[in-house]
């Protein structure tokens, strides 16, 4: 433990940043469920099927431009001037092309909600949600990719400012537009979604103002020789972000699957699992801070040319990782009865969440876990084991035992919950395994050695 001790203060700093900037991803998510679901369960149960859907066609964009960090992380421990320019350039480009791909996908999706055998009455609502939330996909990416350039430099103290700020007007926004307060129009539910969107064009532009002005900034500006992209540095970020954009689109596909699953039980099952989704997802996302502290802690020092340091730093996001998601475990058990009623008074509604909260206490520690080794192996630049690893544990194994347990032996919603949680723990277990594998010096040194052996015929 004495080893990790100087990286714990530094992998905080730069988490806690990031911590309350990816809550502002959940939060807008959180604002818009608790104020529409005042209005009534089948509101609520809509918005919980249009984040489900959404949410995928999201990460996967956030997962792409996450590629860049480790390659601006690595470049800025080498004081690589020029490749920082190019990595700005790609990063923004990256981005912005895969918001306008993915708004324009997300105009489709209402014509898919039909098909997921979800209650009329919520897909007649979800539609045009869906639709608006989707247009905010793109000035989000934008947002995105000048984040992850600066994250990766570890300046990670503006877009936490940005995030809460937006968060603030989108609050604002969402109660005037959906009960028409203050002059504004009385929207119902889709207000909540044309404040989302406006919020999220605000973070673009603000966070290209700071990018493009920032005094801290000016070097890696000056590098930049070129407004279009180096398709060599594009291709790399692509290649590191592509696999995470798909791990996270499949984690978050199999949570928004099980709403699906929910939903196929009952509107009520339905509104009771967004409402412990929602609770779940805060305490994931703000682990995920720690993960991305992990991400341009361990590539910086990787970059260097320092890999044991880079494995201390690694091991110190975890025990973080560890101590904080115990903490919120222990909450989630002490308030499960008390926090559904901040999104709804249907006492149907609480009982069933209330259920559902416990069961996400105990799967706090394997989720926070996984994620942090996420974050720990991308600053390795290792990605694509990963992504398979996601792959099989959550829909080899989570969704169908979760499936079973829900359907077949009569356990409901707790059922598929329990085999999410069986999903986690099993990626959380291998991912931890082969960081220790990869970070190694026996093991890093056989692969280094057998890198600079000669080819022979």
């Amino acid at each position: 433990m004495e080893k990790l001790r100087p990286h714990l203060r530094p992998t905080l700093l730069l988490a806690y940043p990031v911590m309350l900037s990816q809550l502002g991803h959940v939060l807008v998510n959180f604002v818009d469920s608790v104020v529409v679901g005042h209005i009534g369960k089948v509101p609520l149960a809509a918005v919980g099927v249009g984040v489900s859907t959404t949410s995928v066609l999201l990460v996967l964009g956030i997962g792409l431009s996450m590629g860049t960090v480790p390659l601006v992380a690595a470049a800025d421990g080498r004081r690589d001037l020029p490749e920082l320019g190019r990595l700005l350039v790609a990063s923004v480009w990256m981005s912005a092309l895969a918001g306008l791909v993915l708004a324009g996908l997300g105009q489709l999706l209402p014509s898919l909600l039909y098909l997921l055998g979800q209650p009329a009455e919520v897909v007649r609502l979800a539609g045009p949600w869906v639709q608006v939330i989707s247009l905010s996909l793109f000035p989000l990416m934008v947002f995105q990719g000048f984040r992850e350039f600066a994250a990766g430099l570890g300046l990670t103290q503006q877009a936490m400012w940005l995030s809460i700020l937006a968060n603030g007007l989108n609050g604002v926004l969402c109660y005037a537009f959906v009960y028409g307060r203050w002059g504004a129009p009385e929207m119902g539910m889709m207000g909540s979604a044309w404040a989302t969107l406006i919020a999220r064009g605000m973070m673009a532009a603000f966070m290209a103002a700071y990018v493009l002005n920032a005094k801290r900034l000016r070097e890696e500006r000056a590098a930049v020789t070129s407004l279009l992209p180096a398709s060599a540095t594009i291709r790399r970020a692509a290649d590191l972000g592509a696999p995470i954009g798909v791990q996270m689109a499949l984690e978050v596909g199999a949570f928004g699957l099980s709403l699906l699953m929910a939903g196929w039980l009952s509107v009520t099952t339905e509104a009771a699992h967004k409402v412990a989704i929602d609770v779940a997802s805060m305490t994931y996302m703000a682990a995920s801070g720690i993960a991305a502290a992990a991400t341009i802690r361990v590539g910086n020092l990787r970059g260097s040319g320092n890999l044991g340091a880079a494995r201390q730093a690694g091991f110190a996001a975890y025990w973080l990782t560890f101590a904080f998601m115990g903490v919120m475990a222990a909450l989630l058990i002490m308030t499960r009865h008390i926090v559904p009623y901040v999104y709804i008074t249907d006492p149907q509604v609480v009982a069933q969440a209330s259920t559902l909260l416990l069961v996400a206490a105990l799967f706090q520690v394997s989720d926070g876990l996984q994620v942090v080794g996420l974050g720990a192996l991308r600053g390795l630049e290792d990605v694509k084991v990963p992504s398979v690893v996601a792959l099989l544990a959550y829909w080899a194994v989570a969704l169908p035992l979760g499936y079973f347990l829900g359907f077949k032996l009569g356990m409901g919603a707790p059922g598929v919950w329990t085999g999410l949680l069986v999903g986690l723990t099993i990626v959380a277990v291998v991912l931890l395994l082969r960081f220790m594998r990869e970070t190694e010096p026996e093991f890093a040194a056989t692969l280094a050695a057998s890198a600079e052996e000669p080819a022979t015929v």
